[in-house]
């Protein structure tokens, strides 16, 4: 592997990642200006492109040192695509107020136009996708089918299931399928090994985990200016994200004190759609230490996400992907 400087690698990536930017904002556009703007709400209103910097990372496997190709371009603007449409279905799934500071898409243009909105965005990407490499087609087509099903078994429950292990299922098919897509296309295009290709395809489902439960404990220990959408807001839609899953394995076992039982009691019994009572259950929930807890779990995964790159030999890449999961759950401090 060529020798390459972490400044290097960092100016070769934000010159990519500046071509990303144009092509998706091509994407969102060619319609009239109500269906552009609907289109364009959300990669407006800015993001981390997390997806698509893994992609143009990988590619640095095969090719370090060289511009990313038009197919890692298009490869890497395909999952940011695909990652804003998943936004629009979740949004209207949970009524969510908000998404990244502003105001969410069913809110501003109706349930039906926001789904509608979320189709195009995946068409769109498909249109990209299909001058690339079947293999990245036939890929993408298996990891939005997890992402649905993701979905799908989040509204259905864990059933007979252990529900913190099913839950953790949940969060690898609607977060960890499309985070080892995105760097599993970078390899691939850039040439990568096999080995390799499969050592980042691991870790980015293992941190895609990482970093959806290091979401669930910023959603309730920070503020709704920090992360861009409202405390609580899957707790009134009745979903259970670690914290909570946490707390009521805790109560199973008897382990719960009063204030815990009540907390407890509150999330499942009370009208959450109070915004005093949400308040003192998110401000309860956000002083236990099952928060804590699920913390530890967060930084478990970036652990078990960075075991996937020992076959990766030492390099500026490698060592940005070691800051990439890093970054994950330091979010969370």
């Amino acid at each position: 592997m060529k020798n390459l400087s972490q400044d290097a690698l960092e100016e070769l990536l934000l010159s990519d990642l500046a071509r990303v930017e144009s092509m998706l904002t091509d994407s969102v556009q060619g319609s009239d200006d109500l269906i552009d703007e609907l289109l364009s709400h959300l990669s407006k209103a800015g993001g981390k492109r997390l997806r698509p910097l893994l992609t143009l990372l990988c590619t640095q496997l095969g090719k370090p040192g060289e511009a990313a190709s038009d197919d890692a371009i298009a490869a890497a603007t395909v999952v940011e695509l695909t990652h804003l449409a998943t936004l629009y279905h979740d949004d209207v799934m949970d009524s969510a107020p908000q998404r990244r500071g502003v105001t969410a898409a069913q809110l501003q243009w109706g349930n039906n136009r926001a789904i509608l909105a979320g189709d195009v965005l995946f068409a769109r990407a498909s249109g990209l996708l299909s001058g690339l490499d079947p293999k990245l087609i036939r890929y993408h087509s298996e990891t939005f089918e997890r992402l649905c099903m993701g979905q799908l078994h989040e509204t259905f429950g864990p059933h007979d299931a252990d529900p913190v292990e099913f839950y953790i299922q949940v969060l690898a098919d609607k977060t960890g399928s499309l985070i080892n897509a995105a760097a599993l296309f970078g390899a691939w295009i850039g040439g990568a090994s096999e080995e390799e290709a499969a050592a980042v395809r691991d870790f980015g489902e293992r941190i895609g985990v990482a970093f959806q439960i290091a979401d669930d404990v910023i959603d309730f220990a920070s503020s709704e200016e920090l992360t861009g959408k409202s405390a609580g807001t899957d707790l009134v839609e009745g979903v259970a994200t670690m914290p909570v899953l946490l707390l009521r394995e805790r109560g199973a076992a008897g382990q719960l004190d009063e204030h815990g039982a009540q907390l407890l009691r509150d999330i499942d019994e009370a009208d959450l759609t109070d915004p005093e009572m949400l308040a003192s259950v998110v401000e309860r929930l956000k002083n236990h230490e099952v928060l804590g807890e699920t913390r530890e779990k967060a930084q478990e995964w970036a652990e078990y996400a960075l075991s996937a790159l020992e076959p990766l030999p030492d390099s500026a890449v490698k060592e940005a992907l070691v800051q990439f999961a890093h970054m994950a759950v330091d979010r969370m401090a």
